[in-house]
């Protein structure tokens, strides 16, 4: 339940003047608590069976759950079974979990044989009794402060004890804040053991390294096989997997972690990506700058990176420096970074002259390739990489203007990630980080009213997301939702009185003064890289025509039909489509194949009746035919299902009969 707003364990006392509302086990925070309690049963289940493991922590997270544990030897997956049917047995015997508040020495002395507890009862008291957990964590640097909250986060310090039902003796315990359900029962048999890892310990690689369990927990057994179906469908999907069967990327380890290359297949749909992208913004009135990858550490000094965002950066390259013949320094070097933002070289651009009222907004656009020092532990494929490309804007507007252009400028993102197939989003309001931001507290009240006004008068759903702002201003991202239900983080919207500040940037105001512009970073893709994955998975490969590297294939029932197919094929060429005649020694079945399994949208087959006819028979991904198309009819529904940015899966036939009703050729992703 919640009481005054905060989450309690159902057995808290409660008075006639609280406020108290139902958790429901299906809620977010309930599915949470479930987890939670999942990852004590788990803890228990590894000691139950390797008493000498020592405990790490155990937190929820997104659809599951994790434990650390510090083990001699690391665990197999023949031990997850064991685990599993050990868990299995703790659930049924229904132990309650009783939460007891402790001081610092009481949880010592009782937690004295678990380490990894003992430093966490630190972090949360300090040597005596008080401290301050969080800062305690960031001054440590760790990776896990989020999750170490579960264990020391709370006002009091406070153990679990698991309880007998039967005999009321407390048969494990576990530092931890909670609250959590009721009792083990209520786990029920919608669990299961996902996967092994290595992570250390507070996530630095100073720490010893630990064992991870992952698991997750589901209200119904119903539920977890939904997820498990969601799960299987997301590995087929899996950007990687796709990147390497349809030839689109790699990633040399010659060139390093986090480099991907893109191959011939995977350039055509970039560059589709990005022309198309480079179209709107011309028609919306951007103007296209370039910037270099490399700076002086000044600039950085200047923007505040090198105060809040070194930990994200690459180390510096220090150059220029010359020395005499006796070794002794005759001109001082300069440290240069890699770029991790395009931000301060547009504050540059606009600085270069003078600026009037009459050029606002000002709106700079680039594709700009930044670097970013992602520790190996968490670089993903394409989400999660180390050189990126940005569709950076930044737009430079009066403060009487902005929130007309911060709305004109919504509206263009949400348009634009439509045109490529995602439509169902919500959007996320970051505010201030009180530990991590610059300028006044005045200059964020305003930024963060104005984003919320315009977020809400957008009409879509707004989350908060507290504390999650970067450090010069808060933003409003666009959370979009794939095929499979996933969120993914996609465009950015960010307002910032702060960087104009710190650069000084001016323009003259219609009366003559001298005015500091307001600033708004916009990032679409977010980058090019992660938004190119989030199609892969969206469309599980099979990308909209006008994005797949090739857009048709002819295939001639047997060679003699090959050259009216060269005929056909040099039309559609001749218009901008990507075509080819498939004239290999293939037998036509394996042909079909093999550009079915390409995910090729269109395949035109020609035999004998086809081209007596002057026509064509279309097969499409799922499969389905669509028979004796006159030719110039063919190339008409090929030039239409590009030109609207279609995703054509199915022949009309087949629409029609799933619907019951007329149904166009194309399917628009819009």
């Amino acid at each position: 339940m919640r009481v005054n707003g905060e989450l309690k364990d159902l057995a808290a006392t409660v008075e006639t003047t609280d406020v108290v509302e139902p958790v429901t086990i299906d809620s977010p925070d309930g599915l949470n608590i479930l987890r939670h309690s999942a990852t004590h049963v788990l803890a228990q289940a590894v000691q139950t069976v390797n008493p000498a493991a020592r405990l790490g922590i155990g937190p929820f997270v997104t659809d599951g759950f994790y434990y650390d544990f510090d083990v001699a030897d690391p665990f197999t997956p023949e031990d997850i079974k064991s685990l599993e049917k050990a868990m299995d047995r703790i659930i049924r015997q229904g132990q309650r979990f009783v939460r007891r508040v402790v001081t610092h020495d009481e949880a010592r002395a009782e937690l004295a044989a678990e380490p990894y507890k003992l430093e966490l009862i630190g972090i949360k008291g300090g040597p005596g009794e008080g401290g301050d957990q969080t800062e305690a964590i960031d001054a440590n640097n760790s990776a896990t402060a989020e999750e170490e909250s579960v264990e020391v986060g709370g006002a009091e310090l406070t153990i679990y004890d698991n309880v007998d039902p039967k005999t009321g003796e407390t048969v494990w315990k576990d530092l931890c804040r909670g609250p959590h359900l009721p009792n083990t029962r209520m786990i029920g048999n919608g669990f299961s053991l996902t996967r092994l890892a290595a992570a250390y310990w507070r996530g630095s690689e100073k720490n010893p390294q630990l064992q991870r369990i992952y698991g997750t927990a589901w209200p119904t057994k119903d539920a977890l096989r939904a997820y498990q179906a969601r799960q299987e469908e997301a590995a087929k999907r899996d950007h990687r997997k796709l990147g390497a069967e349809l030839d689109l990327f790699s990633f040399p380890e010659e060139i390093g972690s986090g480099l991907p290359v893109f191959h011939p297949k995977g350039g055509i749909i970039r560059q589709e990506m990005e022309n198309y992208s480079r179209q709107r913004h011309t028609e919306a009135g951007y103007d296209f700058v370039y910037t270099p990858h490399i700076t002086k550490s000044t600039l950085f000094e200047t923007s505040g990176h090198l105060d809040w965002y070194a930990d994200g950066m690459f180390p510096p390259m220090h150059l220029d420096e010359e020395r005499d013949d006796s070794g002794h320094v005759t001109r001082q070097g300069v440290d240069y970074y890699l770029k991790p933002m395009n931000c301060p070289f547009h504050n540059l651009i606009f600085k270069s002259r003078g600026r009037s009222y009459r050029e606002l907004p000002l709106r700079l656009f680039e594709f700009g390739s930044v670097y970013r020092y992602e520790k190996s532990g968490v670089v993903h494929g394409l989400t999660r990489v180390r050189g990126m490309t940005q569709d950076d804007a930044h737009i430079y507007t009066t403060k009487e203007g902005m929130k007309e252009e911060l709305t004109s400028t919504l509206n263009f993102v949400l348009d634009l990630l439509a045109d490529y197939g995602l439509n169902d989003y919500y959007l996320e309001l970051s505010t201030k980080d009180p530990k991590k931001f610059v300028g006044s507290d005045e200059a964020w009240e305003e930024a963060t009213q104005t984003l919320s006004e315009v977020a809400t008068a957008s009409g879509l759903e707004l989350v908060a997301d507290p504390g999650g702002a970067a450090f010069y201003g808060p933003k409003i991202s666009v959370q979009a939702r794939d095929a499979l239900g996933r969120t993914w983080q996609m465009s950015t919207i960010q307002l910032d009185f702060n960087l104009p500040e710190r650069f000084e940037l001016e323009y003259t105001a219609n009366d003559g003064t001298r005015q500091r512009p307001v600033m708004i970073h916009r990032a679409l893709f977010g980058s090019v890289e992660r938004f190119f994955a989030v199609l892969t998975e969206h469309y599980a490969g099979a990308f909209p025509v006008w994005l797949s590297p090739v857009q048709v294939v002819g295939i001639p029932v047997s060679e003699q039909y090959g050259p009216f197919l060269d005929d056909i094929i040099m039309r559609l060429k001749k218009v901008g489509v990507r075509a080819e005649v498939d004239h290999s020694d293939d037998r036509m079945q394996k042909k079909i194949r093999t550009h079915t399994k390409a995910k090729v949208p269109f395949q035109l087959i020609v035999g004998e009746e086809d081209q007596a006819n002057n026509a064509v028979s279309f097969r499409f991904r799922d499969g389905t035919q669509d028979n004796g198309v006159p030719v110039d009819e063919a190339i008409r529904r090929i030039v239409e299902a590009i030109e609207t940015r279609a995703q054509v899966v199915t022949s009309p036939a087949a629409l029609i009969e799933a619907t019951d009703a007329p149904a166009p050729v194309t399917q628009d992703a819009r």
